[in-house]
């Protein structure tokens, strides 16, 4: 396929976004999907960073998000932004206040019984490594086998992909046959509009990679022709809140994303991140993560999270990138250095960073949805990774393997005639088998204060049949724990969960039968004692 070359530098490039803009002011005005569940900031709020704000996670059982935040935070503090969906409220806080102040403020806040967490309005940044500004060609679709992909699907528009970054340039040549109808949407300046600034090419660039017109003779090629949500969360200069980035993924579950792409990233974990990964999770939504730039072990959040597909970059030859992260986390690898794409101004550059591998993920992710639309979310991720090359990584640099576009849609994902979701399970024949998987974990917990200590754990299954699986905890001989469990993969607490072993001192086991698809989640919590615990599981399929 023949591409365009690149659009001389010097060129006075304008916008003609009128018929766009009729679109995305009807957004603003009319709201795009109804309430969304995140409430307007105060006026004086500034976009971007927010460093000094502290995010006030709320438990499910209480009613009103913003009053209990107010309730447990003293008198002159204020809440300036609410989320119920994912209950978390964001309190501001003194920019000259001592870190010991702060710490106290903190400590305050978690002793309500209606607060689950709190911590810092952390700064989270995209993950790039810019390069040479114009290209000669391609080498990414080629190298994931996209031109085999190609033959059975381009992409269906029905497919979505929300780009959570600095937003896209909608009326690009080649992106605009891509962008959803309904565009996407504004979390920097809160105007509807997620149209980038000039010169502010990442989001741009990202979204070209995941989807862009490909055979069309304009510009690049892009992995997918899927549809495109641009959401901005990140500023002109690449960098944005936790809260900014945790209400656009919220936003782009409640808008019907199948896919949402995260190039970006924080060193850290936050549990307001979790929460926002875990919502998506649960409405069906396949979040995909860059794992990060510095080179190390280590991988960012949110790819670490367990509701992320954490990507790795590799060079051309498929050797890993020498400024990827890499560790336990990584799921997938995929190219990332000097992909060619889009870029703002009507224009293309090359890039490189784990920015540029995560769409390549997301891309494929959409056309194998596309070739295959009954897969679920938890089908769609193991079908990625069973069909990804070995390129001989390690584990902890390429994961299940190099993602391939030819193998994802040429390998049929329900060939033991399962048909997906949409198909009715064969009748369980009542007996367990002697398939087993086990699991554990051990942390440690003080439960010596009034409200005690706790930790929460996932768990997806991997048994081929489900049948029954034991949650079993073993705590400090001198203390008193709980072990709550949910089945549906949502949160567990103590008011809010399918089953529970409490007030059994240092001992509790769970066993449940396994008919379907759950997703558990774990609380453990110590109401007295302190000291190491161990958390063991063991999953039996027939």
């Amino acid at each position: 396929m023949t591409q365009n070359g690149p659009p001389d530098d010097a060129a006075d490039h304008t916008y003609d976004r009128r018929s766009i803009l009729t679109g995305a002011s009807s957004i603003a005005v009319g709201g795009l999907i109804g309430s969304s569940g995140v409430a307007t900031a105060t006026p004086s709020r500034e976009p971007g960073p927010k460093k000094d704000e502290i995010l006030v996670g709320i438990s499910s059982s209480a009613a009103d998000v913003a009053a209990e935040a107010r309730a447990a935070v003293p008198g002159d503090a204020d809440v300036v932004h609410t989320n119920e969906s994912i209950r978390y409220a964001v309190v501001s806080f003194p920019s000259d206040a001592p870190d010991r102040a702060r710490d106290e403020f903190i400590d305050a806040i978690t002793s309500s019984p209606a607060v689950e967490y709190a911590e810092s309005n952390a700064t989270i940044e995209s993950l790039l490594e810019p390069d040479d500004p114009y290209y000669d060609s391609q080498h990414a679709p080629q190298q994931i086998g996209c031109e085999t992909a190609w033959e059975t699907t381009q992409g269906s528009e029905d497919v979505v992909i929300s780009v959570v970054d600095q937003g896209i340039q909608y009326d690009h040549p080649a992106l605009e046959g891509s962008i959803d109808d309904r565009i996407g949407e504004d979390f920097i300046d809160n105007d509807g509009d997620p149209y980038p600034a000039r010169g502010a090419d990442h989001g741009t660039h990202v979204g070209g990679i995941a989807a862009g017109g490909t055979d069309d003779g304009t510009g690049h090629a892009g992995v997918s022709d899927c549809s495109l949500l641009s959401v901005r969360a990140l500023d002109e200069n690449g960098v944005g809140s936790l809260s900014d980035i945790a209400d656009a993924i919220q936003w782009s579950a409640d808008a019907g994303a199948d896919i949402i792409n995260l190039s970006l990233g924080v060193d850290g974990s936050y549990d307001t991140m979790t929460s926002a990964c875990e919502y998506a999770a649960d409405r069906g939504v396949l979040l995909v993560g860059a794992a990060g730039n510095d080179g190390n072990d280590r991988v960012y959040s949110p790819a670490a999270e367990d509701t992320v597909v954490a990507v790795s970059a590799v060079e051309s030859d498929d050797s890993i990138a020498s400024f990827s992260n890499t560790g336990p986390a990584i799921e997938l690898a995929a190219p990332g250095s000097r992909l060619v794409s889009s870029a703002t101004g009507d224009d293309y550059s090359r890039m490189s960073g784990t920015s540029m591998a995560a769409p390549v993920v997301s891309g494929v992710a959409g056309l194998a949805l596309s070739a295959y639309p009954d897969l679920s979310r938890t089908e769609l991720r193991e079908h990625l990774r069973s069909t990804a090359v070995d390129v001989g990584l390690t584990d902890d640099e390429q994961g299940y393997g190099r993602v391939d576009a030819g193998a994802a849609i040429e390998t049929d994902p329900f060939s033991d005639g399962s048909g997906g979701a949409g198909e009715e399970e064969e009748e369980s024949t009542g007996e367990c088998g002697d398939e087993t998987i086990t699991a554990s974990a051990s942390d440690e917990l003080d439960g010596s204060g009034w409200w005690g200590d706790s930790d929460r754990y996932s768990y997806s299954l991997h048994t081929d049949d489900p049948c029954s699986i034991t949650v079993s905890l073993e705590g400090p001989h001198s203390g008193d724990f709980d072990l709550y469990l949910t089945t549906d993969g949502s949160k567990p607490t103590r008011w809010s969960h399918d089953e529970a072993a409490s007030g059994s001192g240092t001992t509790a086991s769970v066993t449940l039968s396994l008919d379907g698809d759950e997703s558990f989640r774990f609380q453990v919590h110590a109401n007295s004692g302190s000291g190491e615990y161990t958390l063991r599981l063991e999953e039996r399929g027939r």
